[in-house]
């Protein structure tokens, strides 16, 4: 664990330059986020009611046991109010949803990112991500989550959900996005 916050520190470091001008159609490639669960087998649909997984094909009540089954729909993203980091109350429901899954399936860890539309400077942003992440992370451990479980980075503006100019895609950038880890 240690290392790959390491390495995803240099990757801040060194590997964040801003490629783009503000106010341009140019933006970074998304990228996407590689979630896998704490000893649950990866599936791809055989036929209907069965996975083929690296132990073979498996049943829908094996996914379910491996704790897979409707993880997607448990951690969702929430997200925030321009230049806040306080946690909203829709987004209470996902987060108290988020823990009562991670107090019942304790062996799972999370990465919390944090992120922010194009508006501010870098250094702002890469803050208010911070914050952001930081205040989800504390609500987590308030519901009973432990916090050697929880990671959090900042990715400030770096990683934009929507690449628009516009409220409703600010809007969707302004948020904490959940990483699965082992």
């Amino acid at each position: 664990m240690k290392k790959l916050l390491i390495i995803m520190m240099v990757f801040l470091a060194f590997g964040c330059a801003k490629k783009y001008v503000k106010g341009t159609a140019e933006t970074p490639a998304k990228e996407e986020a590689v979630t896998k669960g704490a000893g649950a087998p990866e599936k791809e649909v055989v036929e209907e009611g069965l996975y083929a997984t690296k132990e073979g094909k498996v049943g829908e009540e094996e996914i379910i046991e491996a704790g897979m089954a409707g993880r997607e729909d448990v951690f969702k993203d929430i997200y925030f109010d321009f230049d806040r980091y306080d946690i909203r109350a829709d987004a209470r429901p996902v987060l108290d949803e988020i823990a009562t899954w991670m107090n019942k399936n304790t062996d799972t860890n999370i990465i919390i990112e944090g992120h922010c539309d194009e508006r501010g400077t870098n250094e702002y942003n890469l803050a208010l991500g911070e914050k952001r992440a930081k205040a989800t992370r504390d609500y987590l451990i308030s519901l009973g989550v432990s916090p050697s479980r929880i990671t959090i980075v900042t990715y400030g503006e770096e990683r934009p959900q929507c690449t628009e100019h516009n409220e409703a895609c600010w809007q969707l950038n302004r948020r904490a996005h959940f990483v699965v880890t082992e």
